[in-house]
């Protein structure tokens, strides 16, 4: 009975993980033929898709794309290549189950995760190589893929097989003795069939059905059935009694595959994090771009009106010629800030369409347009925090690198139990129970000694196959003693020795987190403190400039102070936007190290494995007409 709740739980598995991998945007195709043929016949993997989701084209309106922070991280999840790259993990995951079940060795294969882009410029703040945000989003916590691991008794293979041999012959043998043959040469023709059925279980049992027939003609008198048939039924169990002995054993690589796919899924679920991070971090930066764009220009057109008042003031001789020069200077200065403040923004809307499009930038209808992005850097009234402790804990059960290293120790632990196996001698049970049988035509030479029960037709060897007139019995063990046994002493110290490794870095994993939501909740509380302070700092210099303006009509304050003053509110607008876009990166980083990222942004792995977003994308009512939808 448990035999066959195992084989049903077996069964339960791959219809769940066959479910599962249904769900995958990617297909592969089943192989066509018949029942027979299937198994044989190459399956169809589709070739790779560069289309892009219809939701990029119905965001362009009038040589403009509309993005909101919802619509990049839907058109990040249907678009970017490296989330499309990742949808394939499950499948290869599966195939290689598959593989493990029937007994093969496991392979390695999927990409690892790949880190998403980075803005043009992030200024203030310090990104690693995943395009993340200090320490604070886990950049010290890492984890690889699954345990492939091929050491221990090897696998023997769970797929059936069935053996077919046949062999036709004609031989002629010189004699050198014709007493025994009546002849100097023995003639013989020969027709030789054999099929055999092998087939290994989990738990050690190998077990082979063989059945085998000879047709004989010869050419000789001296032989009492002329031509003959002989043939059996074989049947051979074999049991490992030791080492190779258990389904724990000869199992392992299914379990460890198992495994294997929950580790291939959290790694999905890590790459549409770090995408979806780093889209939203081009997106801000892409918002503080057009702010920073927009301060430069109002400092450039208050720059241009200075200088024209200046020259107007000096052709009625209030000013002296000078003062137009530094007005020019100042100008130039702010036309300089301008260029550069816009050729930022123009290449981060480069960087962040090529993340939301599979052929990047170089289909027409996207390469043109301009991003305008309908969402701004919101900051609440505060910033409560809750107890470090318990962000902790929060992110022990959420960060996917922790689960992933779990899993891998535990897939450790299961290779160990056929390391250890392999410490075992070899102690083999055998049987084998053979049914014979002989007919033929009796011959004259034959006759003479009277009725012969051999003879006759070959229903009559199948009779006595069956009715087992001719039985062979054996059955005995085989032992197989390694007098050092070092290679597996070695084997299994090492493997334990790795194992011990790999506890200690999931508690190094542990610590880091710790320090990764510390450096996170400091990181968000300075940000918010150094925005307070930019603003701050920009209205002081406002209120400065206007002050010093007033003054500078009433001539009680100089050109080079107004000049003065205006590069200060530049450089002030400058870093309200940078410190506010620094919080924008901050909080994101909080919530990567929280592992929180996919539900605070709406996120369904399902939808993303599947590469559509339900939601629909809203355009603003207030787009001008022609360019309505």
């Amino acid at each position: 009975m448990k035999r066959y709740q195992a084989f049903f739980s077996f069964l339960s598995f791959v219809v769940f993980a066959n479910s599962a991998a249904a769900q995958n945007a990617e297909r592969i195709e089943h192989a066509k033929g018949g029942f027979l043929t299937r198994p044989y016949r190459q399956r169809t993997v589709p070739p790779i898709n560069l289309a892009n989701s219809p939701r990029l084209e119905s965001l362009v309106r009038a040589g403009r794309l509309y993005l909101s922070a919802q619509d990049v991280v839907a058109l990040a999840i249907e678009n970017n290549i490296d989330v499309e790259v990742q949808r394939y993990g499950p499948l290869l995951a599966q195939e290689v189950f598959n593989r493990s079940a029937a007994g093969g060795a496991l392979r390695s294969v999927g990409l690892g995760v790949a880190p998403g882009p980075q803005s043009v410029s992030l200024q203030g703040v310090s990104v690693n190589a995943g395009g993340v945000a200090g320490a604070a989003a886990g950049g010290g916590v890492s984890s690889g893929g699954g345990i492939v691991t091929q050491l221990g008794p090897s696998i023997p293979s769970f797929d059936p097989t069935v053996f077919v041999f046949a062999n036709f012959q004609h031989a002629s043998i010189p004699q050198s003795n014709t007493v025994l043959t009546g002849t100097t040469a023995l003639v013989q023709d020969t027709r030789t069939f054999q099929a055999q059925y092998q087939q290994n279980w989990s738990f050690g049992l190998n077990a082979q059905m063989s059945y085998g027939s000879q047709y004989t003609k010869l050419n000789s008198q001296f032989f009492n059935l002329n031509p003959y048939s002989t043939g059996n039924l074989d049947l051979q169990i074999t049991q490992n009694l030791l080492q190779g002995f258990g389904s724990a054993v000869n199992g392992r690589n299914i379990l460890v595959q198992k495994n294997n796919m929950k580790v291939t899924d959290l790694q999905f679920k890590q790459q549409v994090i770090a995408t979806v991070s780093s889209v939203l971090n081009l997106y801000w930066d892409l918002v503080s771009f057009t702010q920073d764009a927009r301060a430069r220009r109002r400092a450039y057109d208050t720059a241009k009106q200075f200088l024209e008042d200046n020259k107007r003031q000096v052709a009625i001789g209030v000013l002296a010629e000078i003062e137009v020069t530094r007005a020019e200077a100042q100008l130039y200065s702010s036309e300089q800030d301008l260029v550069i403040s816009e050729t930022n923004l123009q290449q981060q809307e480069t960087v962040l369409k090529n993340a939301l499009s599979r052929n990047g930038v170089a289909i027409p209808t996207l390469s043109d347009v301009h991003i305008i992005a309908l969402d701004s850097i919101a900051l609440p009234e505060k910033t409560p925090t809750p107890p470090v402790e318990e962000l902790f804990k929060q992110a022990l059960t959420k960060r996917v690198e922790i689960a992933q290293s779990r899993i891998n120790i535990e897939s450790n632990k299961l290779n160990l139990v056929g390391i250890k196996s392999s410490l075992k001698p070899t102690l083999q049970a055998f049987a084998e129970l053979t049914n014979n049988g002989l007919s033929g035509d009796l011959t004259a030479f034959g006759a003479q000694f009277g009725p012969n029960p051999l003879a006759g037709g070959y229903g009559n060897l199948l009779a006595q196959i069956a009715r087992r007139n001719y039985p062979n019995y054996s059955a005995g063990f085989s032992l197989n003693i390694p007098i050092r046994n070092r290679a597996a002493q070695s084997d299994y110290v090492t493997s334990m020795l790795e194992l011990r490794q790999n506890e200690l870095n999931l508690q190094k994993s542990v610590n880091q987190i710790r320090v990764d939501v510390q450096n996170a909740v400091i990181g968000l509380r300075q940000a918010r403190a150094r925005y307070d302070a930019a603003v701050k700092a920009r209205v002081l210099q406002q209120q400065t400039l206007d002050g010093d303006q007033q003054k500078y009509k009433l001539g009680a304050s100089t050109v080079y102070q107004v000049v003065q003053d205006q590069r200060d509110l530049a450089t002030a607008e400058s870093a309200e936007v940078q410190s506010l876009a620094n919080y924008s990166h901050a909080r994101i980083a909080f919530d990567q190290a929280l592992g929180v990222t996919l539900e605070v942004n709406s996120v369904s792995l399902k939808e993303a494995l599947s590469g559509h977003v339900a939601r629909s994308s809203l355009l603003p009512e207030n787009l001008p007409a022609e360019e309505k939808p």
